[in-house]
């Protein structure tokens, strides 16, 4: 079972993501809150796995509070939720520690898939989110594109599979399905690439696969 906590300012916005998610039975809601602050204590408190997260809100807003709860001991993973697809937002959730970044009007199973892929330790970005961000800091040229295909050059050619798929933004089931592999095969191929090629996380991999004009 997930642990999901829910945090947005609006208590119309939390009571229809506790209604969304209630017929996902591997999911439970087990707490929600209202602004940054109160997100932290009931992180604290609940030990959520994941943390469905709002960014404008009052006090701490989101930002501050994904990065307030990636100190902790044992994290819970945050997956972003919110209207504003601005660039500037995406990018510095990501590096506050978001592993997740979904708009407000993604389907209930788009943020069903999001909630289980950042609990079993995927990133996941909507599409139109992962076009913008990869535009913003992937446009190949000329040196970006050399260096990183040199980079990729530890790769065997199962790996460099992967990480093309990786810059598509697929999850490892959707990898698993692509390439027939199994999701623990998937993730040993992903551990593998992040280390040889000295990554923190899938969005970097992704940005690299882009770089080095894998993905168009």
């Amino acid at each position: 079972m997930i642990r999901l906590l829910v945090v947005d300012d609006e208590w119309m916005v939390r009571a229809m993501l506790r209604t969304i998610m209630d017929p996902y039975h591997d999911i439970e809601v087990v707490g929600e809150a209202g602004d940054g602050d109160e997100a932290v204590r009931q992180a604290r408190d609940l030990r959520p796995d994941v943390v469905l997260m709002d960014i404008r809100m009052p006090r701490a807003d989101g930002l501050d509070a994904t990065a307030a709860l990636a100190r902790f001991v044992v994290p819970p993973k945050v997956v972003v939720l919110t209207t504003f697809d601005l660039d500037e937002y995406v990018a510095t959730a990501l590096r506050h520690g978001a592993v997740g970044f979904l708009l407000k009007d993604a389907t209930a199973d788009q943020m069903a898939a999001a909630v289980r892929s950042a609990a079993a330790g995927d990133a996941m970005l909507s599409p139109q989110v992962t076009r913008r961000l990869l535009h913003r800091f992937a446009e190949p040229a000329d040196p970006h594109r050399h260096d990183a295909l040199r980079r990729l050059d530890v790769l065997t050619d199962k790996e460099r599979e992967v990480l093309v798929a990786l810059g598509e933004g697929l999850t490892n089931s959707d990898i698993g399905r692509r390439l027939y592999l199994s999701e623990a095969t998937v993730k040993s191929h992903v551990s593998r690439l992040l280390a040889k090629l000295q990554l923190s996380n899938r969005v970097q991999a992704a940005i690299l696969a882009h770089r080095a004009g894998l993905v168009r």
